[in-house]
């Protein structure tokens, strides 16, 4: 199973919505919270290509970037 690392904000629906279900899903995950990691947010805008969206999840293992999230 691969390891993930999403990057967003407590506040962001998107990404509490992508933690609630990997959580459903017993998907691995460690939470970056942007708003209080300056090293987290510095590594969300190289994964985004300097664009400041949340959330952005990354399959660790597979170098799989995903930018934002719908759940679909």
């Amino acid at each position: 199973m691969s390891h993930y690392m999403i990057y967003g904000k407590k506040d962001c629906p998107h990404t509490q919505k992508a933690r609630e279900d990997f959580k459903r899903k017993a998907i691995p995950f460690i939470f970056i919270d942007v708003d209080n990691n300056p090293k987290g947010l510095e590594q969300l805008l190289e994964y985004s290509d300097g664009k400041y969206i949340v959330p952005v999840i990354v399959d660790v293992d597979k170098g799989n970037v995903e930018i934002g999230y719908t759940g679909e």
